[in-house]
């Protein structure tokens, strides 16, 4: 008889498309692999009929300028740590992501970009500079989610949130 474990680990590999193993371990697509299909099996998200009491964390959001840095590293590990205990102990857990807009970081960034090439935020105009801030986000702004992710944060990521969402 296989342990549940042992089904466990068969399932996975199956799901994952796994037949045998590499001689060599490639971490880079194992990680990515697996983190993909966590995501899709709703994995991060907290166990409808899980008993004991709920546990939550918010957490705090990095902005969305930035790159990550050792003082996110160390937090995106420790929570992770605690909402991973959580689930491992029945406890229906949620972990929701989000990121900051750091109005004046942002700003700067833009601003930066604008002078590139050639033009200032005072040319532009308040609407079309913020259009312009916007698409910037657009574009960059997944970057420390995406490095969050690869830390193998374990997050109900359809919960993610930006603090200038419309509906916060």
């Amino acid at each position: 008889m296989v342990h549940r474990s042992g089904r466990m680990a068969m399932r996975v590999r199956a799901a994952a498309g796994i037949k045998e193993l590499d001689k060599n371990f490639n971490p880079k697509e194992a990680e990515e692999r697996l983190y993909k299909w966590w995501e899709s099996e709703g994995l991060f998200k907290p166990e409808v009929h899980a008993t004991g009491e709920p546990y939550t964390i918010a957490m705090p959001p990095p902005n969305v300028t930035g790159a990550l840095h050792m003082g996110h590293a160390m937090f995106v590990t420790l929570e992770d740590i605690m909402i991973r205990y959580a689930r491992m102990n029945g406890r229906p857990a949620l972990w929701i992501p989000g990121t900051d807009h750091a109005g004046i970081a942002t700003q700067l960034v833009v601003e930066k970009m604008l002078a590139a090439e050639g033009v200032k935020r005072t040319d532009l105009g308040r609407e079309e500079f913020l259009k312009r801030v916007w698409q910037w986000k657009e574009e960059y702004g997944g970057r420390i989610t995406t490095q969050i992710r690869r830390l193998g944060a374990s997050c109900d990521w359809s919960r993610e949130a930006f603090t200038l969402d419309d509906n916060l």
